[in-house]
């Protein structure tokens, strides 16, 4: 496993030599929300360098440090999503707590929340008034429906965005109820969609000496924005896209076949020369000469024969002896990886995607290594996710809070 860098250096690029300063060094993220999408936008920027400080309520924090399983009380996804962040406990409903955050945001680049929209102008803390105080100030707001139209008030989760965006109704099988992915895909994806915004409107501040803006993502259309060629199949041709289970729909061969082991192998003979390799590598040359089946446009029309020709091979042999015989034919093929599989899989590990870290307490934890790869200046994990307020002090001594005061902000239940 690629060892975590717990020090801060920064990657010296891909070939090595003189450390290079991180790709986001000196951008100032002020994070406020929690849970998934918001923090997920917040950390991609953390992993890059940028100096991202979190804002959680003293009493509990983040709700997302007590999700899964837990180490010592702690979540042990929170360690791997909130790497590199400062914890600063602030209550956001008081006015002293609203008066500290906007203090942070006069010098920060970028502000990242997640509330359903209004809740921050209730604050005080909405565009327009933290916008004032920092003309160049880029706002990233993610929320369920979006900052405006008629469900903008509602509650929003990826669950639900999800469905709306059309992507739950195409996973599972067609004789069954759509099934969830296995991951909070909608939250992710808003978080991704944040970054690339916030990024797009500080280029625009930096190279035009523009004004800063905010961010509008809603979950649904992080989902929706995803989705290919749904909508236009459905303008052009009434066609509703529905679920197909393994099969990849259109494309032939793509699918998942069973292995006589048990196990099971995807093969995706999405071409016409991999198809007739693929063919032949199965012993039906008949198949890979039949001119009904020259291109995909044929192929389709034959779906069941093409895919029953494949079972029949793979349910006679090991996924092992699958493997070899279709990589030797250069068939793209692949077994279906546990996360055990990942842990241990040479190439997760040549490229630095299972990092060993160690928490607190000695109890060794590994996590995602961190994508995309810069060849210059590569992300990297500096700390595990901090402790509940680990940096308050440290960050409201930079706006004039010595320890008297911080003990007083305690004493109230502010910080």
């Amino acid at each position: 496993m690629a060892r975590g860098d717990s020090e801060g250096r920064q990657g010296s690029g891909a070939l090595g030599g003189t450390p290079q300063a991180a790709a986001l060094a000196g951008i100032k993220v002020v994070e406020l929300g929690a849970l998934i999408a918001g923090p997920w936008c917040a950390a991609l920027l953390a992993q890059f360098g940028a100096d991202v400080i979190k804002i959680e309520s003293p009493r509990d924090g983040d709700p997302l440090r007590k999700w899964r399983k837990l180490h010592r009380g702690t979540s042990v996804w929170w360690h791997a999503q909130s790497r590199n962040k400062k914890s600063v406990t602030l209550n956001l409903k008081s006015t002293r707590g609203q008066e500290l955050v906007r203090e942070l945001v006069r010098d920060a680049d970028i502000v990242i929340e997640n509330f359903r929209p209004g809740q921050l102008e209730s604050w005080g803390l909405g565009w327009e008034a933290l916008s004032a105080l920092n003309p160049r100030l880029v706002m990233v707001r993610i929320s369920g429906y979006g900052q405006t139209g008629p469900y903008r008030e509602r509650p929003g989760f990826a669950a639900i965005a999800e469905a709306m965006g059309g992507f739950r109704h195409l996973c599972g099988y067609p004789d069954r109820p759509p099934v969830r992915t296995g991951i909070s895909i909608g939250d992710t994806l808003a978080g991704m969609y944040g970054v690339i915004g916030a990024l797009l409107a500080m280029h625009h501040v930096r190279s035009n000496r523009g004004r800063g803006q905010y961010v509008d993502v809603a979950l649904y259309e992080a989902v929706f924005g995803v989705m290919e060629s749904l909508l236009p199949e459905y303008a052009v041709f009434g066609h509703v896209r529905e679920r197909t289970g393994a099969s990849l729909p259109g494309i032939v061969p793509s699918s998942t076949y069973p292995c006589a082991d048990g196990a099971y192998v995807v093969i995706a003979g999405n071409s016409d020369g991999i198809y007739r390799r693929l063919m032949r590598a199965i012993g039906r040359a008949d198949l890979a000469d039949d001119p009904r089946l020259a291109d995909n446009a044929g192929r389709s029309q034959h779906t069941a024969l093409i895919d029953d020709a494949i079972a029949a091979w793979t349910r006679g042999l090991p996924l092992a002896q699958v493997l070899t015989e279709l990589q030797q034919c250069e068939v793209p093929v692949g077994r279906i990886y546990t996360v055990a599989d990942i842990a241990r899989d040479p190439h997760f590990l040549a490229r630095g995607m299972v990092e060993a870290h160690t928490l607190p307490d000695g109890q060794a934890i590994a996590l995602p290594g961190i994508v995309p790869k810069l060849s210059e200046t590569p992300g990297t994990t500096r700390w595990l996710g901090p402790a509940l307020g680990e940096h308050t002090a440290a960050v409201l001594a930079g706006l004039g809070v010595d320890a008297d005061a911080l003990a007083a902000l305690r004493a109230a239940g502010i910080a």
